[in-house]
């Protein structure tokens, strides 16, 4: 009688220990293989030695440019204008001061413990070298709820408010139900053969969850509605949102933005606000750093590069040297210093615009929780404002 498979992987623990019965799953496909997880950048112990690079931005691409090649060997130098790190990775809480481009200011008057990610808010789980200097530089991440079928979406303001999950399964069910009636018609017979015409019938009636006529008439995937008259009877289907609704331009994020792998689960964010990676990188590079530095001029030598600096701390114009120089700078922001690059560069540059995004936060009781039954996720609206983000339960 042979090996049962637990009694073999007792016998290599024995002999090889637990290395051993990790290969051994992962050549069975029952364990985490040896390339599963993507590591970040390593270069040569050494390579650097005796070079001299200056970075010029302290945002999460200055930062860690700036922690591989110091791994590396190389004597790094980071130029940054603000007397913070992670560019606009900006995390504000109470008594943080927001300085604004036509002279206005604002103090943060958060809660202790509250806080708002101005910049980038959430990690998606592809971002595979993100996550993995989280783990190496001991950040802590959570779960973020990035999608709720319970949010709420108003693409009209004429018309009433819908839930994300109305919008999603209501839209599946009208498309099965006009693709079935479609084919029901014949006019699919010149692409499909009877077999495939009949396959697609019971598909659809599954995936838009139609009537035996193979009509829709509303899902209890949408939400269901409680009857007045006899509580505690088995709920019914919500009446289906028209299609005519359905097909609002506004409303295409909604039923589509968690398709994208960008923004699909699983989402994570860092415990305590996301400038947690920025500071992370920072407590390992705080010799390298020097804030404050506002750059004006670039120039290329024969041996190398030569930035000149405003040092808002004491006052004075500095020049620092080096062999090599690395802008994580924004683009339009490169293009208004003094540089001698050449022509063609210079227009590429001044080429580049900004994009414009707008994000305000607020603090006030949950009533999305508390009257709508809402936790995390994001709405739809016909609105300037367009997104609505709820701060999920923690």
């Amino acid at each position: 009688m042979g090996l049962t498979r637990r009694e073999a992987l007792s016998s290599i623990a024995a002999v090889g220990g637990e290395k051993a019965v990790k290969d051994a799953l992962a050549v069975l496909g029952l364990g985490p293989s040896s390339h599963r997880r993507p590591k970040p950048l390593k270069l040569g112990n050494g390579l650097g030695q005796g070079t001299r690079v200056l970075v010029l931005g302290a945002g999460i691409a200055g930062l860690v440019t700036a922690l591989e090649l110091t791994r590396a060997g190389f004597t790094v130098q980071v130029l940054e204008a603000r007397d913070r790190v992670g560019g606009r990775n900006w995390t504000l809480r109470s008594g943080d001061q927001v300085d604004y481009k036509d002279g206005r200011t604002q103090t943060v008057g958060f809660d202790p413990g509250l806080y708002f990610n101005a910049g980038p808010a959430r990690i998606p789980s592809q971002h595979r070298t993100l996550l993995d200097y989280c783990s190496e530089l001991g950040v802590p991440l959570e779960v973020l709820v990035n999608s709720s079928h319970g949010a709420q979406v108003r693409p009209d303001l004429q018309q009433p408010a819908f839930t994300v999950g109305q919008a999603i399964n209501d839209a599946r069910g009208h498309l099965s139900g006009l693709l079935a009636t479609a084919v029901q018609r014949d006019a699919l017979d010149d692409v499909l053969s009877g077999e495939e015409r009949q396959r697609l019938l019971a598909f659809l009636q599954v995936y838009g969850d139609l009537s035996q006529e193979l009509a829709y008439e509303g899902s209890l995937r949408s939400g269901h509605q409680e009857s007045l008259s006899h509580p505690g009877a088995l709920p019914t289907s919500a009446q289906p949102v028209g299609l005519e609704r359905l097909l609002h331009p506004e409303l295409w994020g909604a039923l589509l933005h968690t398709e994208f792998p960008e923004f699909s689960a699983t989402m994570f964010q860092p415990v305590g606000g996301m400038d947690r990676i920025t500071d992370a990188f920072y407590q390992r590079l705080t010799e390298q750093v020097q804030l404050g530095a506002q750059v004006r001029q670039i120039r290329q030598l024969e041996d190398g590069v030569a930035v000149t600096y405003h040092d808002r701390h004491s006052g004075r114009e500095q020049v620092v040297r080096a062999d090599y120089l690395v802008s994580t700078l924004p683009l339009p922001l490169l293009a208004r210093l003094d540089t001698d690059f050449s022509n063609p560069v210079k227009a590429a540059l001044l080429s580049t615009r900004n994009d414009q995004a707008t994000k305000v936060a607020w603090q006030s009781p949950r009533f999305w929780e508390t009257d709508y039954r809402t936790y995390g996720g994001l709405s739809w609206i016909d609105h300037p404002a367009r997104l609505l983000w709820y701060r999920a339960m923690t």
